[in-house]
């Protein structure tokens, strides 16, 4: 994370102090169905650690009230009755709170009047610069809306074999005005989220109410839904500006990100990867990861079913969670298999990452499984952005896992010296009987998409969109043309079929079921904080490791432990590491792997997609 600059200017002569500043940082209003719990997190707890420990008003937040009480007892020591209210901003610990004491908690505001470059801002970069009124939302969300325009559909590799990105399949039309909205808030009530103002670009199977949903498919480039997906009302609670569509594999069934949406009957198109144009971005969240790595949004979200979000994060050198399933609402989400589905964020950042779940997490009568994380979710999963959290942790790998690709086992090896160097206790553990069947179960997406694409076109589908069934969609003749038989073959798939695999005592419910138990007791045999291991191989997968968070449903997060050299297959390809953690355990995860990052500083940005101009 970059820290801000903040300037400070003091009068020595008088005594006394002053610093440009923001003002207090406050709690957004409720959403407006009380039921649901999504997004309503208070602002002030949506901030790391390092801006929230020196907060003397119990705001969890530094503010000019913060600086006016240090102001005001300059020269306290221990001896004076005031003492246990200022202690806490004796940052130098020399029991005397001086101006140094002050300059370091005025360090702690979100606030950076210096100069502002977008590519690779983090969230509290952004904030930290429309604080101090270098820039606005509107200017952000305009040059997000400009590098869309001028890199999205253009070649700009010009060695001849790359290809245009197409990672975004509708860009918003109302992203201004709401940038607009957010600059007004800030400037009447300060900070009120550290998403206010923040573009997010959302995969093209969430519902938006301002832009269509069309799963990637031609079929549905008419699906304007009444209303957004539970997961986008949640960052629009928060401030965010639903900046684009991003887009997928169709109806998000495998890793190559090829789209039908908006183009011609019997035509296709893929999505590339910034690094490699020639290459596909993965998907199916595709759009997601090759849009955010190439800086034309802030922060993005995919959908997980066996790897679609950790996939494209791993090519394209991002940060992806795949959250535990209960964790965040699918309602409003075009489905491939409920059993297994998730959303969650991919972002450039392990911060960013816990910024953006923390609006996302919370229960929702409209998905049932929510409820199961009552009493189990923090206040914000930013307290857990600690970069010492390595110390003192146990860290257990297969070896069957880690694979024999070159790039692969270099990156691997440095990337368990790192941990070992954090202070991290990493073992080679022996998988329990059963754990190769927890990794070969099937994915859920052929026995259950029919049945639960129904039950989607049911709750949401627009009214004006003609194919309401697979039927339906085949006769269009608007899809992506391979997919033809794979949709043919799943509108077979009986209702009796859905039940003895995915219903209440199919074999697949009863598989993940017991994936989670033996999975968890081993890690609780080994002692172990997290299980470990590489997220796929240069633009690759890596044997079947993407399978076991989806055949558990526990979490993982998906972080980047470096790149292929100039001497090694695919030069300057990404290979991410896996964290995986047990249910509701996203915040161990999100120290362990920020931790990790700090460390490590693995990414690096796509040099074809630097600032514009």
């Amino acid at each position: 994370m970059t820290l801000p600059r903040t300037r400070a200017v003091i009068a020595t002569a008088s005594g006394t102090v002053a610093l440009l500043a923001v003002g207090g940082i406050t709690a957004l209003p409720a959403n407006a169905a009380p039921p649901t719990t999504i997004g309503t997190a208070e602002a002030g707890a949506l901030l790391a650690p390092y801006y929230t420990d020196l907060d003397l008003t119990g705001d969890d937040s530094v503010t000019q009230d913060d600086l006016a009480l240090v102001a005001a007892h300059l020269g306290a020591t221990p001896a004076d009755p005031a003492w246990p209210t200022v202690a806490t901003a004796d940052a130098d610990a020399d029991q005397l709170l001086e101006l140094v004491d002050l300059a370091e908690v005025s360090s702690r505001m979100v606030y950076d009047d210096g100069p502002f470059e977008l590519i690779e801002s983090s969230a509290i970069d952004l904030q930290a610069a429309m604080n101090a009124g270098v820039t606005t939302s509107v200017a952000i969300t305009q040059e997000y809306l400009d590098r869309i325009a001028a890199y999205d559909r253009t070649v700009v590799d010009t060695s001849g074999t790359g290809r245009a990105l197409n990672s975004i399949i509708t860009a918003s039309d109302e992203a201004l005005a709401t940038a607009a909205a957010a600059d007004a808030e800030r400037a009447a009530h300060g900070m009120t989220s550290i998403l206010l103002g923040v573009p997010v670009v959302v995969k093209d199977n969430y519902d938006t109410a301002d832009m269509p949903t069309t799963g990637g498919c031609g079929c549905w480039d008419a699906n304007q839904t009444a209303d957004d997906a539970a997961m986008v009302s949640g960052l629009r609670a928060q401030g965010a500006v639903i900046l684009a569509k991003a887009s997928l594999d169709e109806f998000a069934f495998g890793f190559v990100s090829e789209f039908s949406a908006f183009q011609t009957g019997g035509t296709s198109t893929l999505v590339a990867s910034p690094y490699s144009t020639s290459r596909t971005a993965g998907g199916s969240s595709g759009g997601t990861g090759a849009a955010i790595a190439a800086n034309l949004g802030a922060i993005g979200f995919g959908t997980d079913t066996g790897g679609s979000i950790r996939v494209p994060s791993s090519y394209n050198q991002l940060v992806g969670i795949r959250p535990t399933v209960g964790l965040a609402s699918r309602d409003g989400i075009i489905p491939l298999a409920l059993s297994q589905d998730t959303g969650g964020p991919m972002a450039r950042s392990v911060a960013d990452a816990a910024i953006a779940l923390d609006a996302v997490a919370g229960v929702d009568p409209a998905d049932p499984i929510t409820a199961q994380q009552e009493g189990l979710v923090p206040d914000s999963y930013t307290e857990y952005l600690d970069p010492t959290a390595l110390q003192g942790a146990r860290i257990g790998y297969v070896a069957s896992m880690i694979g024999s690709n070159p790039t692969t086992l270099r990156l691997w090896t440095q990337a368990k010296a790192t941990l070992e160097a954090q202070g991290a206790t990493v073992v080679e553990v022996t998988p329990p009987a059963g754990f190769s069947a927890v990794l070969s179960e099937p994915s859920g997406s052929t026995n259950e998409f029919k049945h639960d694409l129904n039950a989607y076109i049911a709750a949401h589908l627009a009214p004006g969109v003609e194919a309401r069934s697979l039927q339906g969609i085949l006769a269009t003749g608007r899809y992506v043309p391979s997919r033809q038989g794979t949709y043919q073959s799943r509108d077979q798939v009986t209702e009796e079929t859905y039940q003895a695999w995915a219903g209440p005592t199919g074999t697949h419910t009863t598989a993940i079921a017991s994936g989670k138990a033996l999975v968890t007791s081993w890690m609780d045999e080994q002692d172990l904080d997290s299980l470990v291991y590489p997220s796929g191989n240069p633009y690759g997968t890596q044997g079947t490791n993407l399978r076991l968070s989806p055949n558990t449903g526990m979490p993982s997060i998906s972080v980047p432990m470096g790149q292929a050299t100039a001497e090694e297959s695919i030069p300057g390809a990404g290979v991410n590491l896996e964290f995986l953690g047990r249910h509701y355990a996203e915040g161990t995860l999100i120290g362990l792997t920020y931790a990790f990052e700090q460390a490590t500083g693995a990414r690096t940005s796509p040099a074809l997609y630097g600032p514009l101009g």
